[in-house]
């Protein structure tokens, strides 16, 4: 098969980019340390995209506060529970202020809003990055944002599918256990997701949660064939689903195995925060599963088409 299929599907941080992005790269993400100066990162997008044979997206977690990647070169916002708490008017004019910064540093594609319903106050990774503990005002406020980024051209990308706001550990250094009922998820923590949904999201950011109500057996809902299915059969998503970064801990499998799982489970993109040899071996593994596994290479055809749609979808391509 192609390979760029592959390639596309993955979006690595910076590092050892060069072969990636002639092979297709899906997309690079940039962090803090690659912004630490307006003319550094503009030289750094520049021979990116002068080396990448399929335009990339270029993302960011720019959320707003205490997940900001521009910190470096401009003070930093409110989170997003605090800018909601001041008012649609005030989170409208911060949302605007981020979009425009971001469609005029060249991003496309944003990892926010957040969309998790901070149910447990002891949440040590969510918190104030929630925009309440309410699912009605995450859905209100979510949707505000994201018709903002989609004004300015960026995709915005919900998260953490199917909701990381109950959890009381932190996913990038164990498996957060959430033992709730299905029937308590749909009600506080999928409904922004489904309404989201409804409204036209087109990126969704699957978390690394073990979620009893998907899955006895110990396995990331990232990763889970049941919930990702859940996400495609009862709520009727038929965008791209994304893994969280694939070197948290809550990621307990070889690189490889991981990306085969998740593709297996209906997965369509990845995300590596470095572009280094356990992104590069995750690729390499995925490209030999596939010469030897036909229903696995339609899988990744339905992901490419995918990818290629929502690129000229906004006109990335």
């Amino acid at each position: 098969m192609d390979y760029k299929k592959i390639y596309q599907m993955f979006i690595l941080g910076t590092g050892e980019l060069d072969e990636p992005l002639k092979n297709g790269l899906g997309g690079v993400i940039f962090f803090s340390d690659d912004i630490t100066s307006l003319e550094g990162f503009l030289k750094l997008k520049q021979q990116i995209l002068s080396k990448a044979v399929i335009t990339p997206f270029l993302s960011i977690d720019q959320e707003g506060g205490r997940v900001e990647r521009t910190e470096n070169i401009r003070p930093k916002r409110l989170s997003a529970r605090f800018a909601f708490q001041k008012g649609d008017e005030y989170l409208t004019a911060q949302t605007t202020d981020i979009a425009k910064e971001l469609q005029d540093l060249g991003f496309n594609l944003n990892f926010a809003p957040v969309v998790d319903v901070n149910t447990n106050p002891n949440n040590p990774i969510i918190g104030e990055r929630a925009f309440s503990d309410n699912s009605d005002e995450v859905i209100h406020a979510a949707q505000l944002v994201s018709e903002i980024y989609k004004q300015h051209d960026i995709i915005p990308c919900i998260k953490h599918y199917p909701g990381h706001g109950d959890a009381d550990a932190d996913s990038h250094k164990t498996l957060p256990r959430i033992n709730l009922p299905l029937n308590i998820m749909e009600k506080f923590h999928i409904k922004p997701f489904k309404e989201c949904i409804k409204f036209g999201t087109d990126m969704i950011m699957a978390a690394h949660l073990h979620c009893t109500c998907f899955d006895e057996e110990i396995i990331p809902s990232s990763l889970s064939t049941n919930a990702i299915s859940y996400l495609r059969n009862q709520l009727k998503y038929e965008g791209i689903i994304i893994s969280d970064d694939m070197v948290m801990k809550g990621i307990q499998y070889s690189p490889d195995e991981a990306c085969i799982m998740g593709i297996k489970a209906g997965l369509n993109m990845f995300i590596y925060r470095k572009a280094d040899d356990i992104s590069l071996s995750a690729i390499e593994g995925v490209i030999k599963y596939a010469e030897k596994d036909a229903d696995f290479r339609s899988k990744i055809e339905c992901s490419y088409n995918k990818i290629i749609n929502l690129k000229k979808k906004y006109k990335i391509l």
